[in-house]
């Protein structure tokens, strides 16, 4: 299988330019202009781990042609806009700091310096959270974590003075506002002025657990980990990545190791095993117990469930190209003029389920490298 999973990517990267990428099935969908996105900054992400693992240059180096596409000798960034206030934006920022160490190019710390720029200013709710986008006033949600926090961690440890306390503070705040202490599950979004048409008027909490949401969160808490030098801002986050694996582990398909797109809601007419979420969930489980923080029994539950995803969603067609199915293509909740996006279990259902698209390939990748790693 795994020889598969390499002419897998190796088709990918074959088909793809940094302009028109095979994987960004949403932009594709909406004949969006190339511009820096989340998207493809987690499938970059994926691709230098890659690299680092099998000591193969041919991904770093797609990486690195990838990103000077996006990025000008004077640090701007084809596409970005700063005053969009938008995390996911942020998101591809990451990759920066690895071109930056491995390459030497002044145009990466420049980037880098840019979007640290939005951070120090980026709006904030109440509890001292960054809001998710303008778009999404006072609004927490889960996604935003992992597109802000990575980047702000590393900025921290690398650029400024290791001060980690926003950043743990951060999650903690999302652990009081937003876990479930019955189900054990985070919701995907919180409206801190509680304002928001999808939003409990009590709690400011979204309706449902969506499974994505969650895997953004718990590869957020796992990367950090594995990044910050500060002994006791890594035990509180240790702590909340070990309860949020224990909670979201009472999900998995007790056949695929899979879990459901809306997470609590297994055998409900329409939900179904979701790929990407499963697979942050999976990545966050091996990797964990790789750095020793959590108990050994997750590295086979997470291998578990990339072998189910394997063998549910990694189709062979007949001119022998392989597909990575069973990706919800996108969900939300709002804005104000997008009332569909309610967070609702019937809306999370009804979000197109596509092939390749990089935010179940990407996550896909990642768990693949936490699968060499144990060979």
């Amino acid at each position: 299988m795994y020889d598969k999973i390499d002419r897998y990517i190796d088709k990918l990267l074959a088909g793809s330019t940094p302009d028109a990428p095979l994987w960004n099935i949403e932009n594709i969908r909406h004949g969006k202009a190339p511009a820096w996105n989340y998207i493809d900054g987690c499938m970059i992400t994926a691709l230098l781990e890659l690299s680092e693992i099998k000591q193969e240059p041919k991904y770093a180096d797609f990486a690195e042609k990838f990103i000077d596409y996006y990025v000008f000798d004077d640090g701007s960034i084809r596409g970005y806009d700063k005053q969009k206030f938008n995390l996911d934006d942020v998101n591809e920022g990451r990759v920066l700091f690895d071109l930056y160490r491995t390459t030497g190019k002044e145009k990466y710390k420049k980037a880098i310096m840019l979007q640290h720029s939005q951070l120090e200013e980026q709006p904030r709710t109440v509890t001292g959270n960054f809001w998710h986008k303008t778009i999404y006033p006072n609004q927490i949600w889960l996604d935003g974590l992992y597109m802000g926090q990575v980047f702000s961690l590393r900025y921290q440890k690398e650029f400024g003075n290791k001060d980690y306390s926003d950043i743990v503070n951060q999650f903690k705040n999302v652990r009081k506002l937003m876990f479930d202490e019955n189900k054990k599950l985070y919701y995907h979004g919180c409206d801190c002025s509680k304002k928001a048409f999808w939003c409990d008027a009590q709690t400011g909490c979204s309706k449902n657990f969506w499974l994505r949401a969650i895997g953004w969160f718990c590869i957020s808490l796992v990367d950090n980990i594995a990044y910050i030098d500060d002994e006791g801002s890594r035990a509180e986050l240790i702590a909340i990545f070990k309860e949020a694996i224990e909670g979201i582990s009472q999900y998995a398909d007790s056949e695929t190791g899979m879990y459901y797109q809306v997470v609590d809601c297994g055998g409900r007419e329409g939900n179904y095993l979701e790929t990407s979420g499963s697979s942050m969930i999976a990545y966050a489980m091996m990797k964990g117990a790789r750095l020793g923080v959590l108990d050994a029994k997750y590295a086979a539950l997470g291998k578990k469930t990339f072998d189910g995803i394997c063998a549910k969603y990694l189709t062979i067609k007949d001119d022998g190209d392989l597909n990575l199915g069973g990706i919800c293509l996108v969900a939300g909740l709002g804005p104000e003029n997008n009332t569909r996006r309610d967070g609702t279990y019937e809306y999370y259902i009804s979000e197109p389920v596509v092939e390749n698209d990089a935010k179940g390939v990407a996550p896909f990748v990642l768990c693949y490298t936490e699968v060499l790693r144990t060979l």
